[in-house]
């Protein structure tokens, strides 16, 4: 009987994170070295929900991230500068170096290739504010297409704020095929409003003068977390779109910007290892119907394992092993 009761509470304790934080209070950016059991984690967020004190966790090797009670670690507190020295060698923060080689582009600054020398590309499906519903056909197809021999399937969605306020069925799809296996989503923050008006790219989006990065940061990451949605380190700019001063604004937040070198509407053809942009809020037709052109073209390549899926994470892990 005692040895049931221990199973349902490590059952119970597996689960929690799975949950919604419906409470979060004091949600803040918060740099320290996590320490359990030998393993050094850092700690990028900490925040209160019903009483408990969390934190969002990354792995500063495999890129993973994680939410867990603070009293689980021995902490040390950091300013963004340590972790940058701290951690130099790791997939990390190589990779917001990397992000930075590139901050002056007003479009696509970031990583936007993530592994060159494997047959396969990175997909990732932007989720803007929309009307419309979710083009549902994007992920089952690629459900459909690497369930026998990638399963399950990798793939990055960018979420905006608005797009989940809009969109609860079509958000808890999604995670239905998360929780069934039949995808791995990294999900990545996409800002909360996602504010996009008449005036130039420079002004435009997050430019757009009377940004709040910390709504459109720190607000969009609280959605997901009462969305049972845990954030990666990865952020995508609204349009693609940023200046030098943001990109490392952005970075201070602890977060790795992601572009494209294929974004399918725009006729950018992926190559080896590329990172594939398509929008899935139902706005991009044409986008879409190249991704499923696309698929059909490669399902040779995909049944011989020559055309694969990776994961965002796992792909910069490998770059800067």
């Amino acid at each position: 009987m005692r040895y049931k009761f221990l199973l349902m509470i490590i059952i119970l304790t597996s689960k929690s994170f799975a949950q919604k934080f419906e409470m979060i209070k004091r949600y803040k950016v918060n740099y320290s070295i996590a320490t359990q059991n030998q393993e050094k984690l850092i700690a990028l967020r900490s925040f209160a929900n019903n009483n408990q004190k969390y934190l969002l966790l990354v792995n500063p090797n495999s890129l993973e991230t994680k939410i867990d009670f603070a009293n689980k670690y021995a902490l040390s507190s950091l300013e963004y500068s340590n972790v940058l020295a701290i951690f130099k060698n790791t997939a990390y923060v190589k990779s917001l170096e990397a992000a930075l080689e590139k901050d002056l582009q007003l479009q696509n600054a970031g990583i936007d290739h993530a592994i060159p020398n494997e047959k396969g590309i990175t997909l990732t499906i932007d989720l803007c504010p929309s009307h419309k519903g979710l083009d549902r056909i994007i992920f089952q197809s690629v459900f459909d297409e690497f369930k026998k021999i990638e399963q399950p399937a990798p793939i990055a969605v960018s979420v905006s704020g608005k797009w989940m306020l809009k969109h609860q069925d079509d958000l808890n799809w999604l995670k239905s095929l998360v929780d069934k296996k039949e995808l791995n989503i990294t999900w990545v923050n996409h800002s909360y409003n996602h504010e996009v008006n008449s005036l130039p790219l420079a002004e435009n989006f997050l430019l757009a003068p009377g940004t709040n990065l910390d709504i459109e940061v720190l607000e969009n990451e609280k959605l997901m977390l009462k969305n049972g949605l845990t954030p990666s380190v990865f952020f995508r700019f609204p349009g693609l779109v940023s200046d030098k001063s943001i990109v490392e604004k952005i970075e201070a937040y602890g977060l790795i910007p992601i572009g494209s070198d294929a974004w399918l509407a725009k006729g950018q053809q992926p190559n080896a290892g590329s990172i594939v942009l398509i929008h899935g809020n139902g706005n991009e037709e044409i986008g879409v119907k190249d991704f499923i052109q696309l698929l059909k073209a490669k399902q040779a390549d995909v049944i011989t394992k020559q055309w694969l899926l990776f994961d965002l994470r796992q792909g910069l892990e490998k770059e800067f092993e």
